[in-house]
């Protein structure tokens, strides 16, 4: 068998190069790219707090100009409400269901803190004398009135409706987040026979048992955050 020349050994080179470019190449190993973990990712993305983590910190000044910070409550059971009074959802819990809520948690010692995210100019915004007015309006029994016009602390919650609940417990912990019942309507007729999920966390809470529904899906009125306005 002949042996191929020089000459022949370069033609078959050339050849070679087209085929060669068809081909899918590997990606070079970037030495300095580290693979992120799903979770490390996740802790990054700044996840809204769920129930059984600790309740995030936070100071607001109520509808009497006074500061209030969670801190103040520690030991306390301490109830979140975010309203709106425009919403109809929020109308509907405020024909008296919300208010007697209200006044069972606080006589059993809970804290019991209504917050306002809308920002000036949105629905449901109140501020100095006119929330007062409101909740005296209302007849409402919160501890506190407190007031969140930039949506910073509504935010800093995930809060997305109005209402929308959390209940923390003694310890700073959150042991329920979302939607106050399996009822998601404006009808007044629809809180006969609801599972407040909230009344049922409180007293889970309260009888010293684990609380059974953590999560509810909140339902409402959106937030009026001020990108809205």
């Amino acid at each position: 068998m002949k042996r191929p020349t020089a000459v022949a050994f370069s033609a078959l080179a050339l050849l070679a190069l087209p085929l060669a470019a068809c081909q899918p190449q590997a990606a070079a190993p970037d030495a300095a790219e580290t693979p992120v973990p799903p979770a490390a990712a996740t802790a990054e993305a700044g996840a809204a707090p769920v129930a059984g983590q600790a309740a995030p910190a936070f100071t607001l000044v109520d509808a009497d100009g006074a500061q209030r910070s969670l801190a103040d409550f520690r030991g306390k059971t301490v109830v979140l409400e975010w309203t709106n009074e425009g919403c109809p959802y929020v109308q509907k819990h405020y024909t008296g269901a919300m208010q007697a809520l209200q006044r069972e948690a606080v006589a059993d010692g809970v804290v019991w803190l209504t917050i306002i995210s809308s920002a000036p100019g949105t629905q449901g915004h109140v501020e100095g004398e006119a929330a007062r007015q409101w909740k005296a309006r209302t007849n409402g029994a919160a501890t506190h009135l407190l007031l969140d016009p930039t949506g910073a602390i509504g935010k800093l919650y995930d809060a997305k409706t109005t209402p929308d609940m959390r209940v923390i417990d003694g310890e700073g912990v959150l042991r329920f987040v979302g939607g106050i019942d399996d009822r998601p309507t404006n009808k007044v007729e629809d809180l006969e026979g609801a599972n407040n999920f909230v009344r049922a966390a409180l007293d889970d809470l309260e009888a010293g048992r684990p609380v059974r529904t953590a999560f509810a899906t909140p339902y409402g009125c959106s937030v009026k955050y001020p990108e809205t306005v």
